[in-house]
């Protein structure tokens, strides 16, 4: 999370841009090179949506880092949560965005945080 903000604040600056453009332009398939970062409107967003990414992801880090080991069901809520409302309106709006393969690119992130924390849930329950 915290690389893929760092990467979204970059596109802010278009000499640094390439890597996000490539990714909007998978998101809005076919792959084609028509999408752009022209507009200093996006290019602020990109900030913003950097910035944003950048702290939820140290966020979680901490709580993985800092809370997990001493209040593990607490922890895991709050990811749980946090990561279950990024991927309702994440998806959502790509779709009304146009984007709906940006969707379909979010499962296998979501999987990526919630599966860890599913199974270390089994654990707990196993105790």
């Amino acid at each position: 999370v915290i690389g893929f903000g760092l990467l979204t604040a970059l596109a802010a600056w278009p000499v640094l841009n390439l890597p996000t453009l490539w990714l909007i332009d998978l998101m809005f398939l076919p792959f084609d090179g028509q999408q752009n970062l022209i507009m200093t409107e996006a290019r602020i967003l990109c900030a913003i949506l950097g910035g944003v990414l950048v702290g939820f992801g140290v966020l979680q880090w901490l709580v993985v880092t800092k809370l997990f080991a001493r209040e593990p069901v607490l922890a895991r809520q709050m990811l749980l949560t946090s990561m279950g409302a990024w991927f309702v309106v994440d998806c959502s709006a790509s779709v009304m965005a146009g984007a709906p393969f940006n969707a379909v690119m979010n499962v296998p992130f979501l999987l990526l945080f919630v599966v860890p924390l599913w199974r270390g849930n089994n654990q707990l329950q196993a105790r």
